[in-house]
């Protein structure tokens, strides 16, 4: 391939990358980055081809992870998220089987299921929100 080419890849791979920042195309950036290298090298085509390939596949695989770790790891939960640990009043009887629940956290009253599927949660009972299904709160009954 020509030099032109590998560039054009390595500029379609990083607006792409800009556009989503979704932390995929920026390995493949590098790849053709490397493959522009070893065409000014005066590698053949099969190697150029081999070195973009190695190196996008290289660093998607061993630096990805890391990078999703360190980059999303200042995610502030907010909303609804921001529930989950939280103390909340049973005001109805939490009951999986029979599909009825209902807490108040913050002031706001939402439908609840107990996380352990056999347990029945009385009224006027604390319980502690563990996660958030869909619009439902799944709680545990407080010791």
């Amino acid at each position: 391939m020509t030099i032109e080419v590998w560039l054009i890849f390595v500029g379609v791979f990083c607006l792409v990358e800009a556009a989503t920042a979704g932390l995929t195309t920026i390995w493949f950036a590098a790849g053709a980055l490397a493959a522009l290298l070893v065409s000014l090298a005066g590698g053949g085509l099969w190697l150029q081809i081999f070195v973009f390939l190695a190196v996008s596949i290289a660093l998607l695989v061993l630096t990805r992870p890391l990078a999703v770790r360190y980059l999303n790891n200042r995610a502030v939960r907010t909303n609804a998220d921001s529930l989950i640990g939280k103390k909340c009043l049973v005001l109805e009887e939490i009951n999986n089987l029979m599909e009825t629940g209902q807490v108040k956290v913050n002031g706001m009253t939402w439908t609840a299921r107990a996380a352990d599927e056999t347990q029945i949660i009385p009224a006027d009972a604390e319980a502690v929100i563990e996660k958030i299904e869909g619009v439902k709160l799944i709680v545990r009954q407080q010791q």
